[in-house]
């Protein structure tokens, strides 16, 4: 009978990966060159793609035969700060206690990448069928941007894989749906006044002001009668504003403010649609002060967007990994992935499977449980197994 936990290279994998502190804001070059180094010593190939400054890269590998389609194992580098948490320990030195491992990323999802590796001198040692692609992104955390390089260079492929499992924590459940998401910036332009003499300028805080309860009142309406998806935690498309800057100081009218909003639409709702309407209320917005200060305008720019995963359920590539994770029944998950770009920009049927849960994510004192680090070892070779019968 196989052993509930993990293997010990696994172990030792996830604390070197734990070691290397990749936050999105940072380089993740001595992450992605210690994988490049392992990957090497068990004759395993691999190809980088940087962004343009050269600190960051993908990394790519292929086990078994590249002339035929076969599962992609997806992962992303990249960790959330640490910023303004507390930590009990060091977060970029793991710890083990009570069954679990302690640091940032352990969950999201350093230990997905650590079972893929300690899985892959395995899968060298067989005769595979059907190859196994290793994809290591970067810059996930800030809206799934590193891996579209690498799919740039995939789409030119001349086989392109035939499944892809991203594995972001799920628990090891199937999941095959997520959220899209489109994150925006409103700058509100007002115009300047002694703080005496508000009334004779335009304050551009309550121009963001008024925006912000449109969107609010948009969130509304989609509750009441925007498509519904029962399989979310929040089943309707969400609308959201997480921040907000404006003004110098008390006594002067700010004439700029600026504010961050995104839109996590489910597959019924087209974000395209509700950005429409986002600036078609920006619009009415300025015409009712445009009269008396003609200067005054809302520009909403798109900094990031990313498409959601909609796989159905009756796919091929759910049914393979529910028989490899011996699972009966799928999930939606609320987290994005880079899935619904694999799925887009590809067409690879995609799912989401993995260690860990995502409630540990982002938080202080991150941990994945050892049964899940087992789970995920015996998952990942039961897929070397199908992939050498």
């Amino acid at each position: 009978m196989a052993s509930e936990g993990p293997s010990p290279e696994t172990i030792e994998l996830l604390e070197r990966l734990i070691g290397f502190p990749t936050v999105s804001r940072d380089s993740n070059l001595q992450l992605i060159e210690f994988v490049r180094a392992y990957l090497d010593e068990h004759a395993i190939a691999s190809t980088l793609t940087h962004n343009d400054e050269r600190t960051k890269a993908n990394l790519h590998a292929v086990i078994g035969p590249s002339d035929v389609p076969g599962v992609m194992l997806s992962g992303h580098t990249d960790v959330v700060p640490v910023d303004g948490q507390d930590w009990s320990s060091d977060p970029f030195s793991m710890r083990r206690a009570a069954g679990a491992c302690y640091g940032r990323g352990t969950a999201d999802m350093k230990g997905f990448i650590a079972c893929v590796l300690a899985m892959a001198p395995h899968a060298v040692g067989r005769e595979l069928t059907r190859p196994i692609h290793i994809a290591l992104s970067y810059d996930e955390e800030i809206g799934c941007i590193g891996v579209r390089r690498m799919i740039d260079v995939l789409e030119h492929a001349p086989v392109r894989p035939a499944f892809c499992i991203v594995g972001e924590p799920t628990e090891m459940a199937v999941a095959i749906a997520h959220k899209g998401k489109t994150g925006a910036l409103g700058i509100c332009h007002g115009v300047s006044a002694h703080s005496a003499l508000a009334p004779t300028g335009l304050n551009a805080i309550y121009l963001a002001g008024e925006l912000i309860a449109a969107i609010r009142a948009m969130q509304d309406e989609l509750i009441a009668a925007g498509g519904h998806d029962p399989a979310y935690a929040v089943p309707y498309t969400s609308l959201h504003v997480g921040v907000i800057a404006g003004g110098t100081q008390l006594n002067i009218v700010p004439n700029r403010c600026t504010f961050e909003f995104e839109i996590r639409n489910i597959a019924k709702d087209a974000p395209g649609e509700i950005m429409a309407r986002v600036r078609a209320q920006a619009d009415k917005i300025v015409e009712r002060h445009r009269g008396e200060f003609p200067d005054c305008r809302i520009d909403i720019e798109v900094f990031n967007e990313y498409p959601g995963l909609d796989t159905s359920p009756e796919d091929e590539v759910v049914a393979f990994v529910k028989s490899l994770a011996n699972a009966n029944d799928h999930i939606k998950v609320a987290f994005g992935t880079e899935g619904g770009l694999f799925q887009q920009r590809l067409g690879v049927p995609t799912v989401v499977c993995g260690p860990g849960s995502m409630e540990q994510g982002h938080k202080p004192d991150e941990f994945i449980t050892e049964e899940q680090l087992g789970r995920c070892d015996r998952f990942l070779a039961a897929l070397v197994d199908r992939l050498s019968g």
